[in-house]
């Protein structure tokens, strides 16, 4: 099976995919799984912290414990592993795992990897490659044209030709960071849920922070999108990311939500350069 992982700046996300119909059957589940649509195959995923200085040796141990937790022996299940990373340290120091605890196929998404998506960038190297690997997953989902809305740390714009090319995007900050930037400068305002209010016009202090953050950048994803597809044509709008769950049910845009799109991306690259 392959272990796929995808290092974000906040959060890294951790899958296990069945590549073929000769994989060993796994045990059954321990708890019950989040209720969210999974791209196929995808059996187990976790979600952590990302922590840039953790050693090799520290990943492979949280690695192996994690498959543990859901009966699983990591020598045994998996046969391969992917991995994308935004965190230069982080990436470096799985390269190093991968090399010194496990022997199986490793693949680092980065310039110079298959990826079979043409990438019309200026420069293709400076784009992330958790964004080439949300597009490869878009366009084998829902074709092309696409634009991949990514919500985590940042908020990104990935879009996607009818003929399956990485065209290019947009980035803005993200949510988090935002209201980290509002509550340190404004003394008066403290940290809230971020839940939808009752009303637009919020009747509290409270309210009125989770209108203007919610609904602002709902309609700065719907804005963006309705630009971008006034050069585009009509395009698929998929949502992906940590706030995606809160951001998409109230966006007139977005028309799909893949929570674990960036390890669809994932595998479809190691697919590609393995198989």
């Amino acid at each position: 099976m392959l272990l796929a992982i995808d290092v974000g700046n906040t959060e890294t996300v951790v899958g296990l995919f069945s590549l073929a119909p000769q994989d060993a059957p796994l045990p059954q589940r321990r708890r019950a799984p989040p209720i969210e649509p999974e791209p196929a195959g995808l059996t187990y995923h976790w979600r952590l912290s990302t922590v840039d200085d953790r050693t090799p040796d520290e990943h492979a141990l949280l690695l192996s414990q994690l498959l543990d937790l859901d009966g699983l022996d990591v020598d045994e299940v998996v046969s391969g592993i992917a991995v994308t990373s935004s965190v230069p340290r982080v990436t470096t120091s799985l390269r190093q795992m991968a090399e010194r605890w496990f022997d199986v196929p490793c693949i680092v998404l980065e310039p110079g990897v298959r990826s079979g998506m043409p990438i019309l960038y200026d420069n293709p190297k400076e784009v992330g490659a958790d964004r080439i690997a949300n597009a490869i997953g878009a366009y084998d989902l829902y074709g092309g044209p696409c634009i991949v809305v990514d919500l985590g740390t940042a908020i990104t714009f990935d879009v996607i030709s009818s003929e399956g090319e990485y065209l290019g995007g947009a980035i803005a900050p993200g949510i988090a960071i935002s209201m980290d930037a509002l509550f340190h400068h404004a003394a008066a305002l403290r940290r809230v849920e971020l839940v939808e209010p009752r009303n637009v016009v919020g009747k509290s202090t409270v309210e009125s922070i989770q209108s203007g953050v919610l609904y602002g950048y709902v309609a700065q994803v719907d804005g963006m999108c309705r630009r971008i597809a006034g050069e585009l044509g009509r395009p698929a709008v998929v949502a992906t990311g940590g706030l995606s769950e809160v951001i998409a049910p109230l966006s007139e845009m977005i028309q799909h939500r893949e929570p674990w799109l960036t390890l669809h991306g994932l595998r479809l690259v190691y697919e590609r350069n393995f198989r």
